[in-house]
This record gives C-alpha cells, sequence and structure tokens, in this order.
C-alpha cells in the first residue's frame, strides 16, 4: 500500500487550487479567478506531523453540466472521489450554501468516504462570522473554517484529516523512481499514451488542442521498473500563448522536463516533423535530459517495407542537434511498441546516469589525439593535459589543456564523438567543457 489519497472537490472557483498550494507548499496548481481553470487531477505531496500523504486537486463539479468539458471534469472529479480515503469539501463563506453545493454534498454522502466540510475565504482571524452555521444545512457535520490564502485554519483541518487515514507504509526510495516526461505540441497524443499505460482515463482526451492544462504526476511499476510519468499541457509557439492559463500551462510544462530524467518527444506521424518540434526537443536537450523520439500515430500512416526507414532517415535530418535520441514508432490508441518504450527509457536513464573512470577517459584521449592531431595556429599546437567527468544526468566531461583559443568546437566534437563511440552514451547529450591548466572547473 501506498500513501493515503485526500481529494480536494467542490464547485469551480470556491479557491480549491489555492488551498492545494497552500497545502502541499508548492506552487503546482495553476490558479486564476476563472471559473474551470483546473482541469486533470492534479497529485502532490502534503506532510503533517509525520503523517503523510497525496492530495488531488480536481476540477470544479458541475452537477447537471452539459458543455463537454464540464463533464468531462465531472468525470475527472468522480474517479478521484473513487480512488481517495478521504475527501476535503471545498465551499465559499462569501457565496454562501448554493444549489450546486446541495448537489455535491448529496454525491459525496452516497460515496461513504470520509468528508470534511471547508469553508473557504474566511480570512479574519478571531471568532467565525455567523454566516459559517448556514454551511451545517448540507448536512456533512461541522465545517472548517479556512483561509487558504492566508492558510488560517488549515492546521485544525489536517488534524482531523491525518486522524481517519490509514497507517503510511513508506520507505520507497525515490530516486529509484524514473520521472519521465511526455512533452510535445498540442494534440500528439501525450495524453492518450499515459492513459493507455495507466489503463485508465487519467487525463482528458479530447480532440480539442490543448485539453490539458496542468503537468499531472501518475506513478507506474511494471515489469520493466518504477516510473512516474509527467503528462503535460502541450508546448505552442509563444505567439499562439495568448491568454494567461496557457502561459502557466508552458511554465509548467517547462518545469515538468526540469523534474523528469527522461524526456520522451511525441511527434505525430500523421503531421510529420514541425519547427515547434525542435523547440520542444531543444529545451529537453539543453536541460542535459535522457531523450526518446516518439513518433506517434504511426498506425494512421499507410506504409509499405521502406516507410520506417525513410521516416528515421528524415527524422535524424531534422533533429540533428540531438543525433543522440534513439527513434521508436509507437501508437498510442492501439499500444503498438509501447512495451519497447518502457525497455527504452529504462535504458536511455541509465546511460544519462553513466559515470567513466578518468583513467578510461585518458585512455581514450590518448588514443584520439594520436589518431587525429590537435589543432595549432602560428606553430601553437593544442595540448590537452588529461580529461575527467565532474558530473552525471548528463555526462559531463572537463578537458584541462595548455589554450581554450586554440580547442576550436569541430575538435571538441571530435572528442565527444570518441566518446560516444567508446562507451555508447545513447540518448542522452554529453557535455564537453574546456579549461585552461590552473583554471578552477
Amino acid at each position: 500500500m501506498g500513501k493515503p489519497i485526500v481529494a480536494i472537490v467542490g464547485r469551480p472557483n470556491v479557491g480549491k487550487s489555492t488551498l492545494f498550494n497552500k497545502l502541499v507548499g508548492q506552487r503546482l496548481a495553476i490558479v486564476e479567478d476563472t471559473p474551470g481553470v483546473t482541469r486533470d487531477r492534479l497529485y502532490g505531496n502534503c506532510e503533517w506531523q509525520d503523517h503523510r500523504f497525496l492530495l488531488i486537486d480536481t476540477g470544479g463539479i458541475e452537477p447537471k453540466a452539459d458543455d463537454v468539458l464540464l463533464r468531462h471534469m465531472r468525470g475527472q472529479a468522480q474517479l478521484a472521489i473513487d480512488t481517495a480515503d478521504a475527501i476535503l469539501f471545498v465551499t465559499d463563506i462569501r457565496s454562501g450554501v448554493t444549489a450546486q453545493d446541495q448537489d455535491i454534498a448529496a454525491m459525496l454522502m452516497r460515496s461513504g468516504k470520509p468528508v470534511f466540510l471547508v469553508v473557504n475565504k474566511v480570512d479574519g482571524v478571531g471568532e467565525p462570522p455567523m454566516e459559517l452555521y448556514d454551511f451545517y444545512s448540507l448536512g456533512i457535520g461541522e465545517p472548517y473554517p479556512v483561509s487558504s490564502v492566508h492558510g488560517h485554519g488549515t492546521g485544525d483541518l489536517l488534524e482531523a484529516v491525518c486522524a481517519c487515514l490509514p497507517g503510511n507504509e513508506d520507505g520507497e526510495d525515490e530516486d529509484e523512481r524514473i520521472g519521465v516526461a511526455v512533452i510535445g505540441r498540442p494534440n500528439v497524443g501525450k495524453s492518450s499514451l499515459v492513459n493507455h499505460i495507466l489503463g485508465e482515463e487519467r487525463m482528458i482526451v479530447a480532440n480539442e488542442a490543448g485539453t490539458t492544462r496542468d503537468a499531472v504526476d501518475s506513478d507506474v511499476d511494471n515489469r520493466y521498473g518504477k516510473f512516474t510519468f509527467i503528462d503535460t499541457a502541450g508546448l505552442r509557439k509563444r505567439g499562439k500563448v495568448e491568454d494567461g492559463v496557457e502561459r502557466y500551462s508552458v511554465l509548467r510544462s517547462l518545469a515538468a522536463v526540469e523534474r523528469a530524467k527522461v524526456c520522451v518527444i511525441m511527434i505525430d506521424a500523421t503531421e510529420g516533423f514541425t519547427e515547434q518540434d525542435s523547440k520542444v526537443a531543444g529545451f529537453a536537450h539543453e536541460q542535459g535530459k535522457a531523450c526518446i523520439i516518439a513518433v506517434n500515430k504511426w498506425d494512421a500512416v499507410e506504409k509499405d517495407d521502406k516507410t520506417m526507414d525513410v521516416q528515421r532517415k528524415k527524422l535524424m535530418n531534422d533533429f540533428s542537434f540531438m543525433s543522440y535520441a534513439p527513434i521508436i514508432f509507437i501508437s498510442a490508441k492501439t499500444g503498438q511498441r509501447v512495451d519497447r518504450l518502457f525497455e527504452l527509457i529504462k535504458f536511455v536513464d541509465s546511460q544519462n546516469a553513466m559515470r567513466v573512470t578518468t583513467g578510461m577517459l585518458n585512455d581514450l584521449l590518448a588514443r584520439a589525439t594520436a589518431r587525429v592531431q590537435p589543432p595549432s595556429d602560428k606553430g601553437k599546437r593544442l595540448k590537452i593535459y588529461y580529461m575527467t567527468q565532474i558530473a552525471t544526468r548528463p555526462p559531463t566531461f572537463v578537458c584541462f589543456c595548455n589554450s581554450k583559443q586554440l580547442f576550436h568546437f569541430s575538435y571538441a566534437r571530435y572528442i565527444e564523438n570518441q566518446i560516444r563511440e567508446t562507451f555508447g552514451l545513447e540518448g542522452t547529450p554529453v557535455r564537453i567543457i574546456i579549461r585552461e591548466r590552473g583554471e578552477k572547473v
């Protein structure tokens, strides 16, 4: 058994995401005064007096919603309620008890789970306002007055919640898990891939571009190992990032890349490579992440026995700046080659974390400089004294030499190619830093 799960539910715009951010202690949920901004369930780790649990922020429940997206959000909230050990039902003191609140309260009572009635936006300290007593009419029990902005009342709430949660069975080493960010342009099938892997409709999947706004974490344990998949909002061109919510989503995607160990860069096989794909991949490359290029919707492509080779060559040319990244052709819809994707994730992660001894590096350096003489200028020749690895993720090497100016970019690329030829390092960027002797690393 993992950590207990607590779900935050309520109608839109009562401050669920602000409360989530306050309890988790970091700005994970998008917070904006627009109803319906949180669309997918968002997970965060919460700790209170030696209790650890997983907090889920959900899209607001609209009990009688007709709009397709609102219906999706209601389904997501229902899924969160079904998987939770306890539920925080958030209401708003300023708007009082609404008909929607009553519908949601009835829905929650049917769940049979412990429900805590949270009355938000009680920003003053001291005696609670008289309006608080109206919330007893929901039949859920004692209301907890809180201010999600200032944090008032959250201690009492957490104490009550922790008292009813099952005990933790912790001890799992988070380092064992491989964080995988699934990134790419909107509508290439990122959520469909994560949903296929999880076997449940975890992310909202719709044919409108940009349905996933938050980056969402999902743990997956299988025969290949332990993984955390981070499904991200599709990265768009800056010019198209119009509203504030969209801007947050791009930042979230970039933050997801930073948190991950491996990036799966998804391309749409039916559309081919675009300039935006190179920007998405470029960010992962700059961050030094292990990378895989996954060509999705391969089932929708008309092909013969040469199609894959032709596509692979074209993509290798398109992604020439990250020629180290393996290319895999998949279908999130049918599950084609998704098992092989797990093997690749495991492999490129180990390459990204590889460490090479200084002795082996200097043997390689001696062979490489004997085969291709270091460059010279006006009678002065480049001398490389020694090379050592100073970091992993990505593997980073320092070459100490007599002159940085003589160490041309092309010769650094030659040394990198020799390192790759000898030690593999597939699927990971390699950094080479040039230092003159006596200079600090």
